[in-house]
């Protein structure tokens, strides 16, 4: 099943991927919630969405619809650093000291960003950078997850793209400022349930930058695997349902070339799973607001 935040005349709702319809889920049944968060904390409506069909629901055409990032304001939003060997590699050769345990950062939630909508070039820098990963989206509150039951709290997967401000993520040894400018965290195109997924350590991931293949793997190479990632984060925290999980990029980010190639406006960065979608960001100029307090 894929599920998707969406908007559509006006409306924002969710919804249900059904071919070339999108069902409004709370439009069909008012059981049904109208953010992603209710309805992933809700696990008795995932056997009802389960049975709805667009010949029987209230729907809109997939081509008319606005897909907006399927968790909009995840309560948190969790990224592993170097998880695959050539990116730990790529980036020891770059003079970064890769750790013997899991590396974890925060990207702030106000980064989050639609499937298709553009990534702003900040005004401060022009270091701006990709990162195709596979995302995960936590479906129940959790702790002290043991490893062999980790995918019992997989609602499901997703594309990221862990844009990176490579100048700013330098400034703080905790790498959140170059990884939460507003836009850096497009994600989508839906949530695609776990049990369509028959191995998410078996998926090819894939980026594009104006059409050049830049990144190419296979999950399999993970030097952390998605159920050790759970394990990990478990054991600090409380996870929730609509977390996001980002699970390491490959090597050929552009910050490891030589000489290194960062993103410039109007390039146009695509990344494929398969077997969940793709995503694609254009690159524009941040747009000139004036400064404002709420």
């Amino acid at each position: 099943m894929k599920l998707v935040t969406f908007s559509c005349r006006g409306r924002h709702s969710i919804g249900k991927i059904d071919g070339a319809w999108v069902i409004d889920l709370p439009a069909t049944d008012p059981a049904f919630p109208l953010t992603m968060r209710e309805f992933l904390a809700m696990p008795s409506l995932m056997a009802r969405a389960q049975t709805l069909r667009a010949s029987h629901a209230s729907c809109y055409a997939l081509a008319e619809v606005r897909l907006e990032a399927p968790v909009p304001n995840p309560g948190k939003y969790l990224a592993i650093g170097m998880n695959y060997h050539a990116h730990a590699e790529e980036a020891r050769r770059a003079g970064v000291a890769v750790p013997d345990t899991q590396v974890w950062f925060n990207k702030q939630v106000s980064c989050v960003n639609g499937p298709y909508d553009p990534v702003h070039m900040p005004r401060v820098s022009d270091k701006l950078d990709y990162e195709a990963e596979l995302g995960v989206v936590i479906g129940r509150r959790c702790r002290h997850v043991p490893p062999e039951r980790a995918h019992e709290v997989i609602a499901g997967y997703l594309v990221c793209n862990d844009v990176s401000v490579r100048d700013w993520q330098k400034r703080s040894a905790t790498m959140t400022l170059g990884k939460s400018f507003n836009t850096t965290g497009p994600v989508g195109p839906w949530i695609v349930t776990r049990d369509e997924v028959p191995d998410a350590q078996d998926l090819r991931v894939r980026l594009w930058v104006n059409g050049e293949l830049r990144q190419d793997i296979n999950t399999r190479e993970m030097i952390h695997h998605i159920k050790d990632q759970i394990a990990y984060l478990s054991t600090v925290m409380t996870l929730e349902p609509g977390d996001l999980i980002a699970t390491g990029t490959p090597a050929g980010v552009g910050v490891a070339m030589d000489p290194p190639r960062f993103l410039s406006i109007g390039d146009v960065v695509r990344v494929d799973i398969d077997g969940i979608g793709h995503i694609q960001n254009a690159v524009i100029a941040e747009p000139e607001s004036p400064s404002f307090i709420d």
